[in-house]
């Protein structure tokens, strides 16, 4: 999965950059609100943050794409079945912290200059994760997340004022339980443009 994401970011990059009209680059940085749903974890969505670089690339006025690289850190919490549900797990775990390079490459339609839509899809390696959580040292989730992004961009000069909604497509559980583990998250933030 990391090849094919590398390739993917490096390929859309390569030809928006030969065929640019526009070209920027940035940081950013912002909230995320994070829920992973299944029957393990409690309803409702955990506090974190990202933080990155991005590049915009127009290949027309109103069509462009927007590769990114962002650290994200996502937060959940056990319901108090997860160790039933699991079947072992270390009893002190109150949270559940999850870090992630997360790899958007997004589809920018400009309807203005003032806002940009957007909408792609984002490859998530997880980097690491709480140690404390098995007792016997098992992996509970897989080291891959494929999500579905879209959300708008509002654009003030070199201001980026942004949120979205990320949509986990694949399933994180990797104990062998029935019960499905996939991410949703809320991103907002800001990005300066150089």
């Amino acid at each position: 999965m990391k090849k094919v994401a590398g390739f993917f970011v490096a390929l859309f990059t390569m030809i928006g950059a030969a065929n640019a009209q526009k070209f920027n680059f940035g940081g950013k940085l912002g909230s995320n609100l994070t829920k992973i749903s299944g029957k393990a974890f409690k309803e409702g969505y955990e506090l974190g943050y990202h933080v990155g670089a991005f590049a915009e690339i127009d290949v027309t006025r109103k069509w462009g794409i927007q590769p990114e690289v962002l650290w994200n850190q996502s937060n959940t919490k056990p319901s108090s079945n997860f160790g039933d549900i699991t079947g072992n797990w270390q009893e002190n775990t109150k949270d559940i912290q999850l870090n992630y390079l997360t790899i958007p490459v997004l589809l920018r339609y400009n309807v203005g200059s003032l806002l940009t839509l957007n909408l792609g899809p984002q490859f998530g390696i997880l980097l690491n994760k709480n140690e404390s959580l098995w007792s016997n040292g098992k992996e509970a989730f897989k080291s891959g997340d494929f999500s579905l992004t879209g959300g708008a961009t509002v654009n003030l000069k070199m201001i980026r004022v942004y949120g979205r909604y990320n949509v986990g497509l694949n399933n994180l559980n990797d104990v062998g339980t029935q019960d499905k583990w996939k991410s949703q998250q809320v991103q907002m933030g800001v990005g300066i443009s150089l």
